[in-house]
């Protein structure tokens, strides 16, 4: 579901998801609504539009415009979306209290995770997905810029590539991101990765690519972001709704299982085999251990 289709429907259970992924950028009393909507859905759900307006501290009209720019057709239509979502939930066993201690934690943590990747692509247009596999599988060279916390998935992003034997990379200093971009043409790809869409740096990057002709995939967690405004293609996936989204483990594994798939669908179009794959690893576990004998590639951690 993306905000220019209107009235489409969110997979069960993503509907705060989807609120929470499409309301960055949204005009403050726009945002004061969904943020009402996200923390609240279980009011919410069975509340009017004045309800609501009052909560946000808005008027009805901005509920409604709120509701449209979020991609639903109006506030009843956001409400019968909840009003499932808490159906769907009843229907199920009730969620069991953490159970104390450090391993309670690490027990609910794993199972937010869960819930939160099973909903990340709630937000995700397909035809976008379509079209950076298209322009991906068609790049003479990808670079791939992340920051912060994106880091980690965009390296394994690029590292995937190289060993499918495509020529991509993934520098780490700002200032090679912004200089290496500079040095893109109209046959190359720039997937820029951020969570928010407004890391300074990564945007930086991002401009140059554009200004050096290359075709930007940009992938965030905000449809009205800088990164998203910018990209020539955004690809807009959930960061997590969790109690402990706040600590970004739920974005982290999203992001990365996310960009590794988009790997894999590139390389079923361009026609990378899983044997050239395995030789690769070959090849990288001789540069890791020169003396050992040869390795079983499905081996390497």
């Amino acid at each position: 579901m993306s905000a220019d289709s209107p009235g489409t429907q969110p997979p069960i259970g993503t509907t705060t998801a989807t609120i929470r992924a499409l309301s960055a950028g949204l005009a403050p009393s726009e945002r004061r609504v969904a943020d009402v909507c996200a923390e609240r859905p279980r009011e919410v759900a069975w509340w009017s539009a004045a309800d609501l307006a009052a909560a946000a501290s808005t008027s009805t009209a901005t509920v409604v415009r709120a509701c449209q720019n979020l991609g639903f057709s109006g506030f009843q239509h956001l409400r019968m979306l909840l009003l499932r979502d808490l159906g769907a939930e009843s229907s199920t066993a009730a969620e069991a209290a953490a159970p104390p201690g450090s391993v309670g934690v690490l027990r609910t943590i794993v199972t937010e995770v869960g819930s939160d990747l099973a909903s990340g692509l709630a937000p995700l247009s397909e035809d976008a997905f379509d079209d950076a596999v298209r322009v991906l599988a068609n790049a003479r060279r990808i670079l791939v810029v992340a920051n912060g916390g994106s880091s980690t998935a965009a390296t394994a992003f690029a590292v995937r590539f190289l060993l499918s034997g495509r020529a991509a990379e993934a520098p780490t200093d700002t200032v090679v991101q912004a200089l290496t971009a500079r040095t893109l043409s109209s046959d190359d790809v720039c997937v820029a990765v951020s969570d928010s869409g407004m890391n300074a740096y990564t945007i930086d990057a991002t401009r140059a690519a554009l200004d050096a002709g290359a075709h930007v995939v940009g992938v965030t967690a905000h449809a009205r972001s800088s990164l998203a405004a910018l990209a020539d293609t955004t690809l807009i996936v959930g960061s997590g709704s969790g109690p402990y989204a706040a600590h970004g483990v739920s974005a982290t594994i999203i992001q990365l299982t996310f960009l590794l798939g988009l790997q894999v669908a590139v390389s079923e179009v361009d026609g990378t085999s899983r044997g050239s794959t395995e030789r690769d690893v070959e090849h990288l576990v001789a540069l890791m251990n020169p003396k050992s004998e040869s390795l079983d590639p499905t081996e390497l951690d």
